[in-house]
């Protein structure tokens, strides 16, 4: 009898959740249930051994640091292909050249080269249950993330080679309930990492001391006098000037000086859910009704210069593109769309809808002349993804035309929650997408679309089951060629061979 257990332990391992609905199905037929029954017979030493084997494994996982294993693997492993397409060569996408903020780290991801999919290799680090969502990368290479397991948040310093962490500090913890997930941060030029805590403060962290990697408050701005408890800080991003931008939920939109600490803020009245976009001349703000544009006044207060309502809800971030506009989505009578605005005056220069179903909560990936949306509509339950299942497909390129916009492409990969983000030296968008699956098993995969064409050039599995979903975080490329991504329990780095 434990030879047949072991056997069906070993085909659930390798193919995934079917094999007990099979096993459960057999077991229905009378003959076969009578036979188990005959002999389901197992030792006393048997459970002891396999009682001792569990708690060994379970005390090694808690004593292991974080990052020294690898993220656990569901069952699956065979169910699906580990590597699809061919490698692909370099073309680079054209876009307006655009002075760098130079208060923010130098050099954009959207600038950096991915892997080309020369015999791609994954590294995975496990990290428990805490999912880094969002990623930067300094100078030098190492990675800062921000880190969440609850309402608690930490901001680490990951070894790029090893994936290890080599510096960690313990951040403010969300208040219950609070509508944020205080995910947002960036690295200033020197290297700090500036952030919003969940204590109603924007910090700024060291990442390094004299040359060695490490993490110490530098700077604190405190907002609980203008921002009132219950509210939470859901962007921060800095100006051309210095100034540092940020956004409330509540619609609490302000700057800090950081050389005087002097704050202003202004109440737009309307909630906050994304990111602040900010050029050399002003603040794009996305709220539940409208676009704002907001500018720095004589007295150091933000003014609005205009706003611009749209139909619908928004599901993404401001983002510049060429032409002088401001690209987000919109859904408007459950039809997704994407919505161009001229930076300047706010009026609204096309719209195009894109896939028959859908939503999104991704970030647009900037290509330049248009910009990448991902439809993640129907992905809110991680039972779904347990399961197998996918949400809503499609991946469309929106391009800005002379007549307006149109879609230029339009695929049915399905990547859920992490959208798109584009390499613009090798013309390759990468998307955290997930295959369909019959037999049960959540298959994740990176792959890499070319942004001309919109054809999957390659794709490699990054993992299988519910902790190898990344829950919302955005694929980073990094300085050196690699694709990274926080998953719900690690780290993910993916990288050519050669």
């Amino acid at each position: 009898m434990v030879w047949l257990v072991g056997a069906l332990l070993l085909l659930w391992v390798v193919q995934g959740p079917v094999v007990l609905v099979l096993a459960a199905a057999l077991l229905a037929v009378p003959r076969v249930r009578w036979w188990v029954q005959d002999r389901a017979r197992i030792s006393r030493r048997v459970v002891t051994w396999t009682a001792a084997s569990a708690a060994i494994v379970g005390l090694g996982v808690v004593v292991v640091p974080d990052g020294w294993l690898p993220i656990p693997p569901a069952p699956g492993a065979w169910a699906g292909p580990s590597y699809v397409g061919r490698p692909a060569s370099p073309h680079p996408v054209p876009a307006e050249e655009v002075p760098p903020n130079p208060h923010r780290l130098a050099g954009e991801p959207a600038d950096r080269p991915g892997p080309l999919g020369h015999q791609p290799e994954v590294d995975t680090a496990w990290f428990g249950l805490q999912r880094c969502g969002r990623l930067e990368q300094t100078a030098n290479g190492l990675l800062v993330a921000l880190c969440a397991a609850g309402d608690d948040r930490a901001l680490r310093v990951v070894d790029p080679q090893t994936l290890r962490p080599v510096a960690s500090q313990d951040l403010p913890a969300l208040p219950e309930g609070a509508p944020c997930d205080g995910e947002s941060f960036y690295l200033d030029d020197a290297e700090r990492a500036v952030l919003g805590t969940g204590e109603r403060q924007v910090i700024a962290v060291r990442t390094s001391s004299e040359g060695e990697p490490g993490l110490a408050t530098d700077a604190t701005w405190d907002l609980k006098p203008y921002v009132p408890y219950g509210d939470c800080l859901v962007s921060v991003a800095p100006d051309w000037s210095g100034r540092i931008w940020w956004a409330s939920h509540a619609g609490l939109v302000g700057t800090v000086d950081p050389a005087t600490g002097q704050v202003g803020v202004v109440d737009l009245g309307e909630d906050v859910r994304h990111d602040v976009a900010v050029d050399a001349a002003a603040a794009y703000v996305v709220t539940d009704e409208a676009v704002h544009r907001l500018v720095v006044g004589g007295d150091g207060t933000p003014q609005e210069t205009w706003r611009s309502e749209y139909e619908g809800v928004s599901g993404s971030a401001p983002v510049l593109v060429d032409r002088g506009t401001v690209a987000i989505t919109d859904e408007v009578e459950d039809r997704m769309g994407v919505r161009f605005l001229a930076r300047d005056d706010g009026r609204t220069v096309c719209r195009q809808s894109v896939f028959e179903q859908g939503a999104t909560r991704s970030t647009l990936a900037d290509l330049g002349a248009g910009v990448v949306v991902s439809n993640d509509g129907g992905y809110a339950s991680s039972r779904l993804a347990l399961l197998g299942f996918t949400a809503g497909s499609g991946v469309a390129r929106v391009d800005l035309t002379d007549d307006g916009c149109g879609v230029t492409w339009s695929t049915e990969s399905v990547s859920p929650a992490s959208g798109a983000v584009v390499s613009r030296p090798n013309g390759l968008l990468y998307a955290w997408t997930k295959r369909p699956s019959l037999t049960g098993v959540s298959a994740w995969y990176l792959t890499a679309i070319d942004a001309d064409s919109g054809r999957r050039r390659w794709e490699v599995r990054t993992g299988t089951g519910l902790l190898a979903g990344s829950g919302g975080s955005t694929v980073v490329l990094g300085r050196d060629g690699a694709a990274y991504v926080g998953t719900r329990s690690g780290l993910v780095r993916v990288r050519d061979r050669r």
